[in-house]
């Protein structure tokens, strides 16, 4: 009995949306709550816990990232492709360019963030003197911080942005009214 209650929301929000729209919404969601996860839980609680000033920070963030950021770059090709095939499918032109150029907007911010920001970042905290302990975090390294979280808002608020368009856009040709 619960088995065909499932089934059938599922048969119903299948039957809404096509599977582009699903693929896309689905993959956002998923990125999205992985990126806030990583920085409004695991980097600030990390960072309270003193991992700045430990000797080997430089080597855990990085690792860290390097292996967040590939599976960014994942999530960030699926996004494009559903955005790619909504667009082609399911979508008039002029919101499909948009989709298109926001999710090629987010790739973009996302291999940055892999083989820009998150090397630079971590050459910088690199304690070539091993004789010496870190007491503070470099100047620099603060203002990598300010532009690594600017980028990550202009990428959730683009991937916010491509989720309610999709969706309007479906509520718009089915007449469903937003509210």
């Amino acid at each position: 009995m619960t088995l065909h209650t499932y089934s059938s929301r599922f048969a119903t929000l299948t039957s809404r949306y096509s599977n582009w729209q699903l693929l896309l919404v689905f993959s956002l969601v998923a990125w999205l709550s992985g990126s806030l996860l990583l920085d409004v839980v695991i980097m600030p609680t990390l960072y309270a816990a003193g991992m700045m000033t430990s000797p080997n920070f430089a080597t855990a963030g990085y690792s860290m990232f390097w292996i967040f950021n590939r599976i960014e770059i994942l999530w960030a090709a699926l996004v494009l492709t559903g955005a790619i095939g909504w667009s082609w499918y399911n979508c008039p032109k002029s919101i499909g360019v948009k989709a298109i150029v926001m999710a090629i907007a987010m790739m973009t911010i996302v291999i940055a963030s892999a083989y820009w920001i998150t090397p630079l970042m971590g050459a910088l905290s690199l304690n070539l003197n091993g004789l010496e302990t870190v007491e503070t975090v470099p100047a620099a390294m603060n203002w990598m911080h300010g532009g690594y979280f600017g980028l990550e808002c202009l990428k959730l608020s683009l991937g916010l942005g491509l989720g309610i368009m999709c969706c309007q856009q479906e509520a718009i040709a089915q007449d469903i009214p937003m509210s």
